[in-house]
Parts: structure tokens; C-alpha cells; sequence
């Protein structure tokens, strides 16, 4: 909001930081921010990624428009990265000040900036050169750069930060040619937006949702990406602060979802040739998470020289989630390629071996306790929701032979799918507490969120009873107004401290009971969790039910992917039963 770039990670999005305030002040940003006090509101230019950031002083009234530019193909040499910054005088005059200072490697290394003048302000990077050209002009130091800008009514000025691993670096143009920039991108994304199908109520926060994570998608591999940031804490002061910049395998099968059902195949399937990818390199073991050109390296460390965002110690780098075992990835990969298959999609021989082999691996492994889809730790446990994803994976297989995509083991696959019903039927269903349970047999028999996915795996129908009364027990115990915590505080997890609520978890939720038949209770609880985003239309992981605010990384692919899937489900309910959204009326 004061027009500072805090947090920026080149070239890759888990590369290490150049800037890196959002985690330490002392860790860099890029700053353009009026000298006199100001007011200031902000939004993305409408069906685009481009934000734009006004600012109103006593004399005048500017904006800054932020973006990375989207490059012609086939056109001129263009830089591999560009983050491009656009001050446009609207009224009167204002007066900027502007500080540049990068700090690389999270702050580790040490920084030296090169005047190059006519060829911008050069900072080289143990990876390549980042450059920084302005129209505007800069004092340079050793170690940071900072500038007044004073803009009138209709002036515009450009301020333009690239990154290039090889040599020599390119540098683009400023003025006119900037603004041509400017003017692509815009087009390109509304270009892009128009291609959304879906035509049901909220359209702008399916369409942001979506614009959203193709800026979380690593455009090489079509890797994307649970959050780019890393360590913005589950509570504020607390200890629960991982890093995002990974693929998460849960999250397949709704992503593709998501995609699919929107309109974007090209991107989907560019996920799924990711996915089949990543999982060929550990095949036919699953890990959990991959980095975005499926690597399995994610070695955990903390940066102890960091404060953290609000003093939210320790900042972590990595995520050792990548050294669990989770059940869950099994049936997501397998629900993704189906989903895949359902469009016409093919499997070449290895893609087939590859999905046997998971098959192989889940009848092996499903009687063993797993971390389950939350990665807690404190030891792994029986979880439902795990062995259901162990029956998704084995009854999808069997509906890929059935489709003639592949050949399984079908007896041996049914016979191991019955047997994984039988036990989640028997020793998740606790007749005492009237509801499934968070791990079989449970004496506590607590309660968890996932349970929500039962019926949007198709496990069972969400009209049946255990289901619904499943639902009322989640609500119940786990909901405040209309957002939803994972599982009940005080259920030792390994870690101390509390969590906000978990932002899929509402839109799961709202699915259940629209599948459910309860199209008005769930169409209020959706736009009730709408007014939960930012003022963008952004979603971090986590919300704090009594402040509202965002915890958790940020923005959460997750959370949009479960906005996206809410209204597809929303919107087909309403018609199959043939009524409309109070939205719609």
C-alpha cells in the first residue's frame, strides 16, 4: 500500500531473495512513495495483472502501475525478467521519492552497485545481472540508489528492473516503448481473462482467481506453485512459518479441476505434463513436494540473521515436508490423470507404467500410518482422509482400464479398493459422535476438514447420512461464521501455538452442502467467505476469524483453486436443480 516492492526472488520463484523487507527491513526493497503525507487506494487494472496504485497528496493525484511485462514472440531481444513500474501524473503535481535497494541472497551477500549510466544501475548476482534503468535521476551509492521524482498531470515516467543469467544482458527501451509495454501486457491478460468460460455468479473472483495462479505457474515447466512467498507466519509471532515455493502433489487433481472447468485446458495440461514429469523422477514412489522443475531437494534450513515477518521467528527456507510420506498424493495424481483422460487426453507407455506402479504402491502401503494431508509433526497416524484418497487411487485406476487408457491388475485392485472401503466404513465412522473421524478408531474422535472432500472424490454421495451429519459436526466444531478451521486447536500436531482458518476449507464447505441439496444455505456461506479476500481479491492460506486478516503465505493457490471449484459447483447445483443463486435473481 506505500509502494514498496518487499519481497522479489530471481530468476526462479524459489530462488533467493532481492528484496526481502517483507521478512527484515533490513533485507531490501524498491520503494516509489510520495514525500508529502498521502492517501492511497489500489486495484488491478480490470481482467489483468497489472496493479495499479493511487496515490492522493494535498497537491495532486499519481499512479504507480506495477507489472512484468509479457513479451511478443518472435519480437525483439527482450530481457529474461522485467519487472516494470509506470508513474502517471493524474491531477495537480506529486512529489516521489524513490529507493533502491537490493540485497541478494536473503540478505547474505554482499551488495555493490555499479553506475553504468546510460546503461542503468547494475547489480551482478552470483546467477547473472540485474539492472536497474530509469528516466529519472538517481543518486548512486555503494550500495543502494535513491532518486526525486516530481510528476505532473499527464507526465509519465518508467522505471525498469531486468534480470539476465547470460551475457550480454538485453536492455529495453523507456518512454514510448515502455508504455508500449504497458499497453501489451494489459491487452494480453484481458485477452487471456476473455477466455474463461465460466458464466455463472462471481465471475470477477473466478476470474481473479484464475489470473492468480497463472502468475503462480513457472511458464518453463507449468509447475504451480503453492504461494511464492516463504515463513509469513500461521499467527503472528508464532513458530508455524514454512516456505511455499514448491508443488504441492495434494493439490493436483483440484487444480486440473479448477482449470479444466474454467476453460484453461492449454494451462492444465501443461500441469499435468509437470506432474507426470516430476513423478516419473521418483516412480514409482510419490514425495509430497517437487520443485518446479521436478527436483527433490528441498533440504529445510533457517535463516537466523532474519526477524521475520513481524518479529515471526524462525524464517525457514525449504520445507521438510518433502521427507513425508502422505498417502493422499497417490489418489490425487490418479484423480488428475483421469480428469486428464475424461478430455480425450492419452498416456504414452511410460506414463502408463508409471501410473501402475502407483497402484502397486498403494496396495503395499495403505495399511501403514502416513503425515496425512496437513503435514503435521508429530508422527504419522491412520488418517481418513488418507485411506480414502488410497481407495481413489486404486477405484481411478480401475476406471482408466475400464476406459481402455490403461491395463491394470484389475482383481488384484478391486479386491485391495474393497478392502480400504471396508476399513474407512467400519473404523472412521464413530456411531458416538455421529460423524466420520480424523484417524481410524479414534477414542477422541476428532474431528478434521478433509473429511469435506469425501463426496468431491466421490467416495460417497454428500446426501448420505453419515455425510451430512459429518457436515453438521465440522460446522459445528470447526466453523466460525463462515470460515473453517482444519482440525480443533489442541490437537497436538508437533508444533506450539495456534493456526487461523484454513481458506479452502470454506469452500470446501460450501460444496458439500451444495452437493448436498442445500443450494441457498450454501450459496450465503460462499459470498459470506468472499468478503474474506483482500482488497485485491487475493487469498493468503490462512485467515484469522476474529481480525479478518491474511495469515500464511500469500496469495495461496490452494485457496483460489477452492474459490474456483465452489462456483463450478455452485453454479452446476443451481441448475440441476433448476434454481437460481439469490445472486442470479
Amino acid at each position: 500500500m506505500d509502494g514498496s516492492i518487499d519481497w522479489l526472488c530471481l530468476p526462479r520463484f524459489d530462488s533467493p531473495s532481492l528484496f526481502g523487507a517483507l521478512l527484515d527491513d533490513a533485507a531490501g526493497h524498491f520503494s516509489i512513495r510520495p514525500r508529502a503525507p498521502f492517501s492511497v487506494d489500489r486495484r488491478y487494472a480490470p481482467h489483468t495483472n497489472v496493479v495499479e496504485t493511487t496515490f492522493r497528496t494535498a497537491a495532486g493525484r499519481a499512479v504507480v502501475r506495477d507489472l512484468m511485462p509479457v513479451a511478443e514472440r518472435g519480437g525483439e531481444a527482450v530481457p529474461e525478467h522485467e519487472l516494470l513500474r509506470e508513474v502517471e501524473g493524474l491531477e495537480g503535481s506529486v512529489e516521489f521519492e524513490i529507493e533502491y535497494r537490493p540485497r541478494p541472497n536473503y540478505a547474505r551477500d554482499p551488495t555493490r552497485l555499479d553506475d553504468g549510466e546510460v546503461l542503468g544501475v547494475r547489480c551482478a548476482l552470483p546467477g547473472g545481472l540485474v539492472t536497474l534503468r530509469a528516466d529519472v535521476d538517481l543518486y548512486v551509492g555503494a550500495t543502494s540508489a535513491a532518486g526525486r521524482l516530481r510528476i505532473r498531470g499527464g507526465e509519465r515516467r518508467y522505471l525498469s528492473l531486468t534480470f539476465d543469467r547470460d551475457a550480454p544482458a538485453v536492455l529495453v527501451g523507456l518512454g514510448e516503448a515502455a508504455r508500449s509495454r504497458v499497453e501489451h501486457t494489459v491487452g494480453w491478460w484481458r485477452a487471456w481473462s476473455d477466455r474463461c468460460t465460466y458464466d455463472g455468479p462471481h465471475r470477477d473472483a473466478v476470474v481473479r482467481s484464475a489470473l492468480a495462479l497463472k502468475l503462480l505457474t513457472y511458464a518453463p515447466s507449468g509447475a504451480i506453485i503453492a504461494a511464492p512467498t516463504t515463513s509469513l507466519p500461521e499467527v503472528v509471532g508464532g513458530v508455524r512459518n514454512w516456505d511455499y515455493r514448491y508443488c504441492w502433489l495434494r493439490d493436483a487433481s483440484f487444480t486440473l479441476r479448477a482449470l479444466f472447468g474454467v476453460g484453461y485446458a492449454e494451462e492444465g495440461m501443461a500441469f499435468l505434463s509437470w506432474l507426470l514429469h516430476a513423478t516419473r523422477l521418483t516412480h514409482p514412489e510419490l514425495q509430497v513436494v517437487y520443485d518446479v522443475f521436478g527436483g527433490t531437494r528441498i533440504d529445510e534450513q533457517e535463516l537466523p540473521h532474519l526477524a521475520g515477518y513481524a518479529d515471526s521467528r524462525p524464517v525457514r527456507i525449504g520445507n521438510g515436508a518433502s521427507g513425508q510420506f502422505q498417502l493422499d498424493v497417490y489418489g490425487e495424481v490418479v484423480d488428475a490423470a483421469g480428469r486428464y483422460a475424461a478430455l480425450g487426453g492419452r498416456f504414452d507407455g511410460d506414463q502408463k507404467r508409471q501410473l501402475v506402479g502407483i497402484g502397486e504402491v498403494v496396495c503395499a502401503r495403505w495399511r501403514e500410518p502416513d503425515d496425512g494431508i496437513w503435514e503435521p509433526r508429530g508422527g504419522r497416524r491412520h488418517h481418513t482422509h488418507s485411506k480414502v484418497l488410497a481407495w481413489v487411487a486404486l477405484n481411478g485406476l480401475l476406471g482408466l482400464d475400464a476406459a481402455g487408457c490403461i491395463r491394470v491388475p484389475v482383481e488384484r485392485f478391486r479386491r485391495e479398493a474393497d478392502a480400504i472401503r471396508d476399513v474407512v466404513d467400519r473404523q472412521a465412522w464413530n456411531p458416538t459422535a455421529g460423524s466420520f473421524t480424523q484417524v481410524l478408531d479414534d477414542p477422541a474422535a476428532e474431528p478434521d476438514a478433509s473429511l469435506l472432500t469425501l463426496p468431491l472424490y466421490g467416495y460417497l454421495p454428500a446426501t448420505d447420512p453419515r455425510m451430512r451429519a459429518t457436515v453438521r459436526r465440522i460446522r459445528r466444531q470447526l466453523a466460525t461464521g463462515p470460515l473453517v478451521h482444519r482440525y480443533r486447536h489442541g490437537v497436538d500436531d508437533g508444533l506450539v501455538g495456534r493456526e487461523g482458518a484454513f481458506g479452502i476449507c470454506s469452500f470446501w464447505l460450501v460444496e458439500a452442502m451444495a452437493l448436498a441439496g442445500e443450494d441457498e444455505p450454501a450459496t450465503r456461506l460462499f459470498e459470506e467467505t468472499l468478503a474474506c479476500a483482500n482488497d485485491l481479491g487475493l487469498w493468503a492460506e490462512e485467515i484469522d476469524p476474529t481480525s479478518g486478516a491474511a495469515l500464511g503465505n500469500f496469495p495461496q493457490a490452494l485457496t483460489h483453486i477452492g474459490l474456483i471449484n465452489a462456483a463450478l459447483t455452485l453454479r452446476d447445483a443451481s441448475r440441476a436443480s433448476g434454481g437460481q443463486s439469490r445472486r442470479d435473481r
